[in-house]
């Protein structure tokens, strides 16, 4: 059994885990289904609005896309949970994500 089936193994017990989630998501994007991942990342985000590393990289799934404006969007969001959150660390990284797309 590979990663990804485990994962939606254990998801069958506990779909809206956030973290299982966000790793299968992960290990959507190593298999080359960003399209799966990217519909993973939004399912997560609309759930549980706080997971703040799904920003980054549904943010990074725009960005390769070619969607940067909507890549700025999830950015500045995330930037703005992590902020609340006092997620300095998350905060810096989704910042320097959007302003090297913002220059």
């Amino acid at each position: 059994m590979n990663r990804i089936e485990k994962l939606e193994e254990l998801l069958r017990e506990n779909g809206d885990d956030a973290f299982l989630n966000h790793a299968l998501a992960l290990e959507y994007i190593k298999a080359g289904d960003e399209e799966k991942a990217a519909v993973l990342f939004k399912a997560i985000l609309e759930r549980d609005p706080d997971y703040v590393g799904s920003y980054y990289h549904l943010g990074k799934l725009l960005e390769r896309g070619g969607d940067e404006a909507g890549a700025i969007a999830v950015y500045k969001k995330g930037m703005e949970i992590a902020q609340k959150l006092g997620a300095q660390h998350a905060y810096n990284e989704l910042r320097a994500a959007c302003e090297y797309l913002e220059f």
